[in-house]
């Protein structure tokens, strides 16, 4: 039984379909797997050149080491000679805005609930009210 890959591949199709770029860009997570598929990202093909992004120095190196036999499971999905070389580039990932929780809509902070003990939060509180009602 063929891949769908090499099906698609073998058919004809309008350029406009699918192009071989992105048949190799979408078997990029099946051929390394859900572990590496989850630090690196596909981008595009230059002939046959696959570039992948990769998070940091670390995993370039790693993958690198393992371009062998992340060829071979290409090979396994596309066919041969779609992939022949990969180049592993390092783009850090984007990291999402923080927001401060202060910042937040609802309860406005108050110093007090970082005192642990209940009792003494009571105290607190209502020293805190004598203190500016006086």
């Amino acid at each position: 039984m063929q891949r769908a890959s090499l099906l698609l591949r073998g058919m004809n199709l309008p350029g406009d379909t699918i192009t071989p770029d992105e048949i190799a860009i979408a078997a990029w997570p099946m051929a390394v797997g859900k572990t590496i598929a989850a630090h690196t990202r596909a981008v595009k093909m230059v002939r046959t050149r696959l570039v992948v992004d990769v998070e940091d120095l670390v995993w370039q190196r790693q993958l690198f080491s393992l371009s062998g036999q992340i060829l071979g499971a290409l090979a396994r999905h596309l066919g041969r000679g779609s992939v022949e070389e990969l180049h592993f580039r390092v783009v850090p990932r984007r990291r999402e805005p923080q927001r401060a929780a202060a910042a937040a809509p609802g309860k406005a902070y108050d110093e007090a609930d970082g005192i642990q003990d209940p009792v003494l939060r009571g105290i607190y509180r209502a020293s805190r009210a004598k203190a500016a009602g006086a």
